[in-house]
């Protein structure tokens, strides 16, 4: 009999920025996404103000939903879906992010949509920004490190909860908001729309710690507030956070270890998960500041806002654990995440180690410190997947990930956690948000697409896409 509750959400997920495309039709503005070149994994993304001559912008195109939201909502519901998580594109919505009234061609995008979903009866889970900052915010007054996104976040979490309250039960705030914590600076642009002078790339960000972590003050306010807003429109709103889970272990026994990993934990995950749960920031948030010379600027209204709109759930991505340690002599993984290599796990092409019991740890972890409902909103394996001359794809690497972290799911919820939900990230082919590839692929439908646009963006069903339909048809039952 499956460990997993009857009513167990199972589905996939997807971002407007990497998935939908057509980014100049229907009167959408671009937004930060769309003025990232491609990459590779050596090679960073650049960050360009505007359109340059000569670079390649994969967000533009992607795998173009926009044109074939009917064709992949069906493959979603032949492989059962309960829920697909998705991204509302703010710039479809407000083309620069501060006008007055929206765009109608853009909220009937998305009526369409959801209507689509209502048909199969599959649930919408909508993040309302998923690195979808609108780029006319960052060149006017950089993104949220100006108080005024906070009212332009606010006037478009209104519009789109207003519009859609019969259509939409799920809601998630900002996409991986805790990325903003990161020394290196790449929360910078991606999750705040910030560019400090001087940014080339993705991978190599000018970080200002005040700049950032003020940034990130205001997102968290801003997010208060949709929460409250929310629940205003439609009592019934669930409403969640989304935190991008990389949880430490220590190296050794060396108490230094083992102290460097509760830090990143501390810094990673209960910063913002305080906030966005128990409505203040943590015990260690003064000295957390000290140590980076920042002073914040927190109204009285910023700490009422904030105890009042506490999340209902709680979301996060897993891909990778890291290690970490004190001694500088031992061999550094190859993870955009840093630390130390785990001689117990392997990793995949890109050096993402490879670690379902991470996932059983962490959602322990988590349910312990908060005791609400947890959701896995992204899960999976960055690939080359080959699709051979009869259309068919053999992904044998993508069901032995898959099958390892949902045991991993089911062993947590034996062990008494509220997990709720899993939407397998990337369910059909997707630009990469790290490479801007398309070769790096995740789904259980592969897009005829290369890394550059070309192709002719057909779908074709992979041999996990008959394994997941499987596993939801039996509830997580049979994994074989």
């Amino acid at each position: 009999m499956s460990k997993f509750p009857k009513d167990f959400l199972w589905g996939g997920a997807t971002a407007a920025n990497q998935f939908e495309g057509a980014y100049d039709v229907g009167g959408k503005g671009l937004s930060i996404d769309d003025v990232f070149s491609n990459g590779s994994h050596t090679q960073p993304r650049r960050i360009t103000k505007d359109t340059e001559e000569g670079l390649y912008y994969p967000n533009r195109v992607a795998s173009d939903f926009y044109h074939h939201y009917k064709e992949d909502i069906a493959l979603m519901a032949e492989m059962g879906f309960k829920v697909y998580r998705m991204s509302i594109a703010w710039t479809r919505i407000y083309p620069t992010g501060m006008e007055s009234e929206p765009n109608e061609e853009g909220l009937k995008f998305y009526d369409a949509v959801f209507d689509e979903c209502r048909k199969y009866g599959i649930e919408p889970l909508v993040t309302l920004s998923h690195y979808e900052i609108p780029l006319a915010m960052t060149n006017e007054f950089n993104g949220f490190a100006d108080r005024r996104a906070i009212d332009c976040f606010k006037r478009f979490a209104t519009t789109v909860f207003t519009r859609y309250k019969d259509k939409v039960k799920y809601w998630l705030t900002f996409n991986e908001i805790n990325l903003a914590t990161w020394d290196n600076g790449i929360g910078n642009y991606l999750v705040l729309g910030v560019r400090n002078e001087g940014t080339k790339d993705y991978v190599h960000q000018v970080d200002d710690p005040q700049v950032r972590l003020q940034g990130l003050h205001n997102q968290l306010v801003a997010g208060a507030w949709a929460v409250k807003i929310g629940h205003e429109i439609n009592p019934e709103f669930k409403i969640g956070n989304m935190i991008a889970m990389n949880p430490a272990y220590p190296y050794s026994c060396n108490p230094e270890d083992v102290f460097k990993a509760e830090r990143n934990w501390q810094s990673d995950t209960y910063y913002c998960g305080d906030v966005q749960v128990r409505g203040e920031y943590p015990f260690f948030a003064e000295k957390y500041w000290q140590d980076r010379g920042v002073t914040l600027d927190i109204t009285e209204e910023d700490r009422q806002i904030l105890k009042e709109g506490t999340v209902d759930f709680f979301s996060l991505s897993y891909y990778q654990t890291l290690v970490l340690t004190s001694d500088d002599s031992v061999q550094k993984s190859e993870s955009m995440l840093g630390g130390v290599k785990n001689p117990y796990l392997k990793s995949n092409d890109w050096g993402w180690a490879i670690d379902p019991t991470g996932l059983r740890y962490l959602l322990n972890v988590l349910y312990g410190r908060y005791n609400i409902p947890i959701m896995v909103v992204e899960n999976g394996i960055g690939a080359y997947d080959k699709l051979e001359e009869d259309g068919t794809v053999h992904d044998p690497y993508r069901i032995a990930y898959l099958r390892e972290h949902i045991k991993a799911m089911s062993d947590a919820i034996e062990d008494g956690v509220d997990l709720i939900g899993y939407t397998m990230w990337g369910c059909i082919d997707l630009t990469s948000a790290g490479t801007g590839e398309m070769k790096k692929r995740y789904g259980f439908v592969y897009v005829d697409s290369d890394d550059y646009g070309n192709g002719s963006f057909d779908r074709f069903r992979k041999d996990s896409f008959y394994w997941y339909q499987k596993v939801i048809k039996t509830n997580g039952d049979d994994l074989s």
